[in-house]
């Protein structure tokens, strides 16, 4: 055990910050000489923090800092001290760091450029105005609320058609004729079409109560006009997912009768054996009837517990009510196709618009 004796400890004065006194162990230091001032240390006010010259560019900073500046002579860099690059004709601005000023523009110093914004795409349609639409469609189609809300706000007479009151559901209308919401008109908008490779731990809606993350969040400046994720992945589930504010689109890729080819890439707490692999393309008894895989193989034959399987059906969590049923765990679950669509070259977390051919494969129903 070592003990310090008080006395034997030199005594040292420190004074405040700002009194306008420099109290150092090494006084020479601001003396004249040059031999002291290029080999001793350089404090900084209150004496408190200490470090050893470092170069051209740091004296040239402290010169700037100090009020007399003009006293303090420049130093010669030393032979084979690296000087900063950084011009010198940069304004400090304390926590901020370095500014860049015109000189830097005029030495060829480029200032990052902002990334671009996504130039959003106007897809064509090819659809005769005096076509007739439900009324509560062509509020949705607007943007205006959901098919739901909207046969709600018709009852309450708050929609009017060429300046009468509409009160009657299933009413149709033209694409020709003035709709007023709350006196406010109403325009159908331009078709959106975002495909987004979905992060873990968001939720696929547009509104969540328990105020979770939703997907909404990351495609927020994809567009003004409101779009909706077109079916379900669950919280911790990752892929393709397609958000748009075409409603029969939407539909067509929803409703069960509209078989849509899907592929998932599973990981698995364990190795699958052969025998459950061929009971899962035989088919599998769940709760809610019979589930039969259209191809089901490992992605690797070292690691025998990831499986990529292909399905039609559209019954929700089926997949991991599949693995769970024959007593696996499912750790990752990433949905690599859906209808034609794949996550190739997008990240995790970002979303592309899609292509022109891809939107009218889409409303032909030429998927799988």
């Amino acid at each position: 055990m070592t003990i310090y004796n008080e006395e034997s400890q030199p005594k040292r004065n420190f004074s405040s910050r700002g009194d306008g006194k420099h109290v150092s162990f090494n006084k020479s230091y601001y003396t004249n000489d040059k031999k002291t001032q290029s080999e001793g240390m350089n404090y900084n006010d209150a004496g408190r923090n200490y470090h050893q010259p470092t170069n051209e560019f740091q004296q040239k900073t402290d010169e700037e800092n100090t009020p007399s500046g003009e006293n303090v002579k420049k130093r010669r860099p030393r032979i084979g001290e690296r000087i900063a690059q950084t011009p010198y004709n940069r304004k400090y601005n304390g926590n901020r760091g370095y500014s860049r000023t015109n000189t830097d523009q005029k030495k060829g110093i480029r200032p990052k450029k902002k990334r671009k914004p996504f130039k959003q795409i106007k897809y064509k349609e090819n659809i005769d105005p005096n076509t007739p639409i439900r009324l509560n469609k062509y509020l949705a189609n607007a943007g205006v609320c959901s098919r739901r809300e909207a046969d709600e706000f018709i009852q309450a007479g708050a929609v009017k058609v060429n300046g009468e009151v509409i009160t009657q559901l299933g009413t149709k209308i033209t694409r020709a004729d003035e709709v007023t919401f709350y006196d406010q008109p109403v325009k159908l908008e331009s078709k959106v079409y975002v495909l987004l490779n979905k992060p873990k731990g968001f939720v696929t809606t547009t509104d969540d109560p328990e105020n979770r993350k939703t997907v909404m969040e990351l495609v927020k400046s994809a567009c003004s006009e409101r779009i909706y994720p077109v079916g379900r992945l669950d919280r911790s589930t990752t892929g393709v997912l397609l958000l748009t504010n075409d409603g029969d689109l939407a539909s067509k890729l929803t409703h069960p009768k509209y078989e849509k080819r899907k592929i998932y890439q599973v990981w698995l707490d364990k190795p699958v054996s052969a025998e459950h692999m061929q009971m899962i393309a035989d088919g599998i008894e769940l709760d809610d009837g019979e589930i039969h895989a259209d191809a089901v193989s490992y992605v690797t034959e070292d690691d025998l517990s990831q499986v990529g399987i292909e399905l039609h059906s559209g019954k929700n969590r089926v997949v991991r009510r599949i693995f769970e049923k024959l007593g696996y765990k499912v750790l990752k679950l990433d949905r690599v196709y859906f209808a034609g669509l794949t996550k190739k070259n997008l990240p995790r977390g970002k979303w592309r618009y899609l292509t022109e051919q891809e939107v009218n494969m889409l409303r032909m129903g030429h998927f799988d």
